[in-house]
């Protein structure tokens, strides 16, 4: 049962294809759902900058019949008077129905989800998660896949740029351990490789392959996801600067690619795609963009059936997790600045435990 959304897979395989379902259905006959969420009030709260994500959830609301309130940026808000996140999420779950929240610490929303009397869902925690849009991901490549890659198993897909950063990246990944069959190419520098955590149980029925270069598996692709190099993420900017502009797409290495191959990226784009890359039927990035706001119309819709079911604080802090003696040392984690949370941990392999917020070895 979806009560919060704070990782891809808090959701089942069959609640991700109901969710499917409703999405292609509300894409087709969008006037059906016009007043499926009347009276309902969505509140978005973006510590960080968005213009996707935000609009995207702020569009579904109105189209489904409700309302949305919010804010974008701290200094919209009482948290730049030092409001905690608990008290902000206390507060805004008075007058809304559920929450979308976008924050630049890492496990900011499961954080958030401990203390909100309504649904929480994340719109990205820093560099940890952003599962709606690996929704938005799976569905596009589910929908306007050509003949055969219509599908999400039997795939060869390339994963190119931050991956060590990149929350799309890392949500993607952990949605895909759902599936089997697809062989991952992974594409960047070794700075920049994605952490193992996020693909340990996408191994078990899935390949992966290090790349060095685009060129090197571009003809075998099916899908080609590109992300940019995650500026906001590095602390060292001399680092960045070394990275970024090492991967571009450009109409050169496309032509060495299928005919039917898809183009993807989660948006904004930098320098990583040439412009000309934008006028091939193979770039569907923009399309991406707009298949968004309809599975976020469908995740709302469930989301708003399930809501009044939520556990309580004690129970869920219970499920699946244990307390720990140690302070999560991940200076990005929501714990550093948000020192009355609870310490507690998930269990890993042996004696390894992993932090419940951020999932940062402890």
């Amino acid at each position: 049962m979806l009560n919060n959304l704070i990782d891809f897979n808090d959701l089942s395989l069959s609640e991700w294809e109901n969710l499917f379902s409703l999405g292609v259905d509300i894409y087709a006959n969008p006037a059906k759902y016009s007043e499926r969420c009347k009276g309902k009030i969505l509140a978005t709260l973006f510590y960080e900058p968005s213009t996707r994500t935000k609009f995207s959830f702020q569009a579904a609301i109105i189209k489904l019949g409700g309302n949305v309130i919010g804010f974008d940026g701290i200094a919209s808000s009482s948290v730049s008077k030092g409001e905690s996140l608990r008290d902000t999420v206390k507060i805004v779950a008075n007058y809304a129905d559920a929450i979308v929240i976008r924050n630049a610490n890492e496990g900011a929303a499961f954080a958030a989800s401990l203390y909100s009397e309504v649904p929480i869902i994340n719109a990205g925690d820093g560099g940890h998660f952003h599962p709606t849009q690996t929704m938005t991901d799976l569905f596009t490549i589910g929908t306007i896949g050509n003949g055969e890659n219509k599908k999400l198993t039997g795939l060869d897909i390339g994963i190119c740029g931050d991956l060590l950063n990149g929350r799309t990246v890392h949500s993607l990944l952990r949605a895909f351990s759902l599936y089997g069959g697809n062989t991952f190419y992974f594409i960047s520098t070794p700075s920049l490789q994605v952490p193992e955590i996020f693909v340990s149980d996408l191994r078990k029925n899935n390949a992966i392959i290090i790349c060095g270069t685009i060129e090197e598996c571009i003809g075998k692709l099916d899908v080609l996801y590109m992300t940019r190099i995650q500026r906001e993420r590095f602390a060292d900017k001399a680092e960045y600067e070394k990275q970024r502009g090492i991967y571009i797409l450009d109409k050169e290495k496309l032509s060495k690619a299928k005919d039917d191959l898809i183009i993807l990226h989660p948006l904004p784009k930098n320098e990583e795609i040439s412009p000309e890359v934008d006028d091939d039927e193979r770039a569907k990035y923009f399309k991406q963009a707009e298949l968004g706001l309809y599975i976020r119309m469908a995740l709302l819709i469930k989301i708003f059936e399930n809501a009044g079911r939520k556990e309580k604080e004690a129970e869920k802090i219970a499920a699946g997790f244990i307390n720990s003696v140690k302070r999560c040392a991940n200076p990005k984690c929501i714990t550093q600045t948000e020192k009355y949370l609870p310490n507690i941990v998930k269990p890993g392999f042996g004696e390894v435990s992993y932090c419940a917020y951020c999932e940062h070895k402890i």
